[in-house]
């Protein structure tokens, strides 16, 4: 009867008015919107963070409201932060739902709407799990945070102005990805490649991609008219159900086709933009090609590793960089190629851009850094991690797994003292998050509910850090 005696049961004295709450949260369509000052993503976010915060004071909790950008509900007191991150704003509802998107319905033991499982199911579990551990008059030795944020789904700066505000935790979690415990999430580069279209360029227009963390499914180029290597192009395209190859004008239209897969996972897809540059590498001299679209066929090629370009590298915290060509464009004589580099947590990006200077450097073209987010790392002998396991251990009976991923959660934000923790199990049906009919599992919600519980009770009672 152990599990009986665990503090994370408690919340099922809740789950009732959690589900009511939840339901109330689902309706405002908290998908961001234009904002202004005080609503920075919108009046729907607003309102979301509003209702949350007013539930939180009605529970009897300490609330804060930093201009819209996120809110706080806390338990303890002192400049010690243990806090649990989640956001209220969602993605747009999409086409292809069976039920209204921003209404909490039950089908058997599932509930649908947008929101009930990315992110504001956890949202509203962090807040009753502080409600538990007040009623339970719970004394800690941190001042325990409940963190809502209404930017992130659009990468915005939500929790970095809160952060700014309100000081960073020393150590917590985001129940925002996966359970065991992301421990490691690699560095995020994204640069750009480019060059001016030269005299000699048979290229009248090329593209590819939509957005530079995705493989693009889809390129096409726009040729200058040329008998013979139209006949090339054909003859080398016979047996390619990938590429078409049409005559239109005083043009030579090809298309590539591939296939769509996250740019952290690049190796899952298959490059429809690397296809069609390394097609037309093999018809047309470089001088044709022009340097930039050369430098791809010759640096790039099909590879995801980075490794003709000299950056291949790997560790044992994170695993191997990978490398995304994420998007062709062409604009007033100005050829670009845009690149997704996800690298390992022990390398620095100053080395990867190094690298990359020197492999441009025969090809006279340009690059410049577009973004950076700098890789998380929580070591796996750290407090945090130990308590998080013991917690998911002494609920679900089973071994909590540590990972990484090439991925971006909010723990990133909040100076390398926060791991992503849930909310799905490893043998949880997959939720459909950003896709139409997202739902949540009943059975599965409320065994997050008490990990959650759990866990935020062993991190608020844990012995403090000098």
């Amino acid at each position: 009867m152990k599990d009986q005696m665990l503090f994370g049961n408690k919340i099922d004295l809740y789950f009732d008015d959690i589900l009511k709450d939840l339901a109330e949260l689902i309706a405002i369509p908290s998908v961001c919107d234009a904002g202004a000052k005080g609503i920075p993503f919108g009046q729907p976010c607003a309102d979301a963070l509003d209702f949350i915060l007013r539930t939180a004071e009605k529970l009897g909790l300490s609330v804060e409201n930093v201009d819209g950008y996120a809110g706080e509900a806390r338990l303890g007191e002192g400049e010690d932060y243990v806090d649990v991150l989640t956001h209220v704003d969602v993605v747009p509802a999409g086409d292809g739902w069976d039920t209204d998107p921003f209404e909490m319905i039950q089908k058997g033991n599932r509930l649908f709407g947008r929101g009930t499982a990315d992110d504001k199911g956890s949202a509203v579990a962090a807040l009753y799990a502080l409600k538990a551990l007040k009623d339970e008059h719970i004394t800690g030795n941190y001042c325990l945070r409940a963190v809502f944020g209404c930017g992130e789904e659009i990468a915005s700066e939500d929790l970095d102005v809160y952060y700014k505000r309100r000081g960073f935790p020393v150590m917590g979690f985001t129940p925002d990805c996966a359970y065991g415990i992301c421990s490691s999430e690699k560095g995020i580069l994204r640069v750009d490649f480019t060059a001016l279209r030269t005299e000699k360029s048979v290229i009248r227009h090329i593209h590819a991609g939509n957005a530079v963390n995705a493989v693009p499914n889809q390129a096409l180029a726009e040729i200058e008219w040329n008998p013979g290597k139209y006949e090339l192009l054909v003859q080398s395209t016979q047996e390619r159900p990938d590429f078409t190859v049409t005559k239109e004008g005083t043009s030579i239209h090809l298309t590539c086709t591939g296939k769509a897969a996250h740019g952290a996972e690049p190796e899952l897809g298959e490059n429809a933009a690397s296809k069609l540059l390394c097609l037309l590498y093999q018809v047309f001299t470089p001088d044709e090609l022009g340097p930039l679209f050369t430098f791809a066929a010759e640096k790039i090629k099909m590879e995801y590793t980075g490794a003709s370009l000299g950056i291949q590298m790997k560790d044992d915290e994170s695993g191997p960089l990978t490398f995304n060509l994420g998007m062709i464009s062409y604009d007033n004589g100005k050829e670009k190629i845009s690149v997704d580099i996800r690298y390992p947590v022990t390398a620095h990006k100053e080395q990867i851009l190094s690298l990359l200077e020197t492999a441009c450097q025969s090809y006279k073209i340009e690059f410049t850094e577009a973004n950076h987010m700098a890789p998380l790392h929580v070591p796996s002998d750290s407090l945090l991690v130990s308590v998080l396991s013991d917690a998911y251990e002494a609920v679900t009976g089973k071994t909590c797994n540590i990972y990484s991923t090439g991925g971006g959660t909010y723990a990133r934000h909040a100076n390398n003292a926060v791991a992503a923790f849930g909310p799905a199990f490893p043998d949880e049906p997959s939720s459909n998050a950003h896709g139409p009919n997202e739902f949540i599992d009943l059975d599965y919600y409320r065994l997050h509910c008490r990990v959650c519980l759990e866990a935020m009770y062993r991190l608020f009672t844990a012995p403090g850090q000098d």
